[in-house]
């Protein structure tokens, strides 16, 4: 057993990557996922070191390592969602969903995801960039596959309840226009059955480190954003319609952690009592907490 669930991501997003370029036939260059890793991991160290050498430049001896397993999930991430034609923009994306974790963020919190942010800025910056979101077809083994690795993962970090409402509400809502346009259930099954939809679902969406903590928070947020993608989707005929609302949405994190405060989620599970992360949680914990109280006082007088 891996005791990092982070090594778990890296491995089935690999074996993604592998199974997508075997059986799918993308127009997948493997340099450009070469591009993507390089990029990734690279801003990721550079701006760590950076921000170490600012904070403990007094102190040598206390600077963290810098653990780079979450710029490879990102790349692996850009890598099975992102096309482009120009290396260049792959590098764009790699650039910029790093930097975002560093860049937009409040406390010790980022709020966007990292791989969305990155494909959001390719899509708006170049004009050779495209998600596919019928890479994977409409074969159901696919989805077994996906549900399988996906649900390992959410088992272990907690976070089936996000991937439940996001996909629960927006079925419902695509099953009621079904019913009200009169079309058949073979419609239905075919706008549900999306590997990128299963794959945003169970790897992107549930991103516990940018996501609300609170159970109660995740919910909301996971509801507000199939409800958004449903809009996108079905008014304004956005095939990204999935990515476009995780983007817009993700701010809304910083304030349903405000009104539901929690312990945020450690990779280090059971450890996050201990260290670093263990100390980053409970400040952020008597952040929040002190926030509240100055904030509630004066709320009681409206």
């Amino acid at each position: 057993m891996l005791k990092d669930i982070r090594d778990y991501q890296i491995l089935f997003l690999g074996l993604f990557l592998v199974l997508g370029i075997g059986t799918r036939d993308w127009t997948l260059h493997p340099e450009f996922i070469a591009v993507a890793i390089a990029f990734c991991l690279s801003t990721q160290w550079l701006l760590s070191s950076v921000i170490s050498y600012w904070s403990f430049d007094s102190n040598q001896e206390q600077q963290p390592k810098i653990n780079l397993r979450s710029a490879l999930i990102t790349s692996l991430g850009l890598s099975l969602l992102l096309r482009t034609d120009h290396w260049t923009t792959m590098a764009l994306a790699a650039i910029s969903a790093i930097a975002s974790k560093f860049f937009f963020k409040i406390g010790d919190k980022h709020f966007f995801n990292p791989a969305n942010f990155g494909i959001i800025s390719a899509l708006t910056l170049t004009s050779d960039a495209w998600v596919s979101p019928g890479q994977w077809g409409e074969e159901w083994w696919y989805g077994l596959v996906f549900f399988g690795t996906g649900g390992l993962i959410l088992r272990r970090i907690g976070r089936w309840d996000t991937t439940a409402a996001f996909l629960g509400s927006y079925s419902l809502l695509e099953a009621i226009r079904n019913l009200w346009l009169g079309w058949t259930w073979d419609v239905y099954w075919h706008r549900l059955m999306s590997g990128s939809l299963l794959l945003f679902a169970l790897f992107m969406v549930t991103d516990p480190r940018s996501i609300p903590n609170a159970k109660i928070g995740r919910v909301v947020w996971a509801i507000c954003i199939a409800c958004l993608t449903f809009i996108l989707r079905n008014y304004f005929f956005l095939s990204t319609a999935v990515f476009w609302s995780l983007f817009v949405l993700a701010p809304l994190t910083i304030f349903l952690d405000y009104l539901w405060s929690s312990p945020r989620f450690s990779w280090l599970g059971d450890e996050r009592d201990k260290g670093d992360e263990g100390e980053g949680e409970m400040r952020e914990m008597r952040e929040m907490r002190e926030t509240r109280e100055k904030f509630l006082p004066t709320t009681q007088h409206l």
